[in-house]
């Protein structure tokens, strides 16, 4: 009989540097693009901006590739989210004759309502958390923002009051998903505000752009390789703790 830690196809705990290979070409471009941005340099970080999430898809799939059974819900989902950023991302560019901000909007509220439905649901995740008392403060931000942006919002109120709520939803539910989960939803928050101050009040476009730029690589980064965590670290307790086979 073998013991339960040498249950055969569990996948070997890996150590906090180990997990981040997968992430470092996501965390070069990042870097870049943020230099980019916040220095002025030629492009203003146009050449970056459409690497981001395929990099991160990359680092997603390749920390999970050896793991089996394939945590096939919660990969989806994850990849689903970046997917629909990346598109959200490039909305200029992939449909030039749409308004660029609605156009945007709405294919990162689809981003926001995979993650929902991955934080939510946690498909693959043994074990997530209750989503804390203090997640309410994710309800003030939003009557909040409403209060400040929406009178500027024109038509696009009702639109950017829906964003807020996934938005919201997002960071809120992010909490159950442990401390750098939760981070990054709280970075992701932070960037959609900025762009918020940025398109309808008028804030400093450099001051706006490197927050939110800083914000999002950070905030989308910890969502995912927290969550990737999480799915490698569900499968390997599920086979330590199956019947061990002669």
């Amino acid at each position: 009989m073998r013991p339960p830690s040498a249950a055969v196809g569990a996948p070997a705990p890996v150590t906090t540097r180990q997990a981040l290979i997968p992430f470092l070409p996501y965390i070069a471009i990042s870097l870049v693009h943020c230099l980019l941005i916040i220095f002025g340099l030629p492009g203003s970080g146009f050449e970056t901006k459409q690497l981001l999430m395929p990099a991160l898809a990359l680092a997603a799939v390749w920390s999970m590739w050896r793991v089996r059974p394939w945590p096939r819900g919660g990969m989806a989902l994850v990849l689903l989210a970046l997917t629909a950023s990346w598109i959200g991302d490039g909305a200029g560019l992939f449909f030039p004759g749409l308004p660029t901000l609605p156009t945007m909007i709405g294919f990162f509220a689809i981003a926001h309502l995979a993650y929902v439905a991955l934080f939510w649901r946690a498909p693959g995740i043994s074990a997530p958390k209750r989503v804390p008392w203090w997640a309410l403060v994710y309800a003030v931000w939003w009557v909040v923002t409403l209060a400040v942006v929406g009178p500027h919002a024109g038509a696009l109120f009702i639109p950017l009051g829906v964003y807020g709520v996934v938005l919201g939803m997002t960071a809120a539910f992010s909490t159950r998903f442990g401390r750098r989960v939760a981070w990054g939803g709280a970075f992701f928050l932070v960037s959609g505000t900025f762009i918020a101050l940025r398109e309808f009040m008028g804030a400093s476009a450099w001051f706006g752009d490197t927050v939110i730029t800083a914000t999002y690589t950070l905030g989308q980064g910890l969502i995912v390789f927290g969550t990737v965590a999480l799915l490698r670290a569900s499968v390997t307790d599920a086979k330590i703790g199956a019947p061990a086979h002669a």
